[in-house]
């Protein structure tokens, strides 16, 4: 009996772990299916402070993509528009950060995925009531 809970115990452990590093590489989770080419992009420059897990907490309570699905459909609009506006302003990813890592910074085509996206998602959410 004894022998059949310690593998029990162990697949869980095991299940779990490999839940932990499946969640690790898909990080983010937000409302609806992101595109691939933006979940990319987010992976890349934005995931990294704008998260749960975060020590930046300034960053994680302005947008948290984890928590983006949990969001009111109110707040996720004015999420995706404040998304858009703050790329077109070149406002993240911010200066001080990139002079830190440059290989985090957002090229142009990037920014308009970005835009798209959010303005995309903006206007599915208006149109659903």
């Amino acid at each position: 009996m004894r022998t059949k809970t310690g593998l029990t115990l162990l697949a869980i452990l095991f299940s779990l772990a490999l839940f932990a590093t499946e969640t690790e590489k898909n990080p983010v989770q937000p409302f609806g299916p992101m595109p691939d080419e933006v979940k990319a992009i987010v992976d890349k420059s934005c995931i990294g402070c704008h998260n749960t897990d975060s020590r930046n907490e300034d960053a994680k309570k302005e947008l948290d993509f984890k928590k983006l699905d949990a969001l009111s459909k109110v707040k996720m609009i004015s999420t995706y528009k404040e998304i858009s506006e703050t790329l077109e302003k070149n406002e993240m990813p911010p200066k001080k950060f990139l002079e830190k890592y440059p290989d985090k910074a957002l090229t142009d085509a990037e920014k308009k995925v970005l835009m798209t996206w959010a303005k995309k998602e903006t206007k599915t959410l208006v149109k659903a009531k």
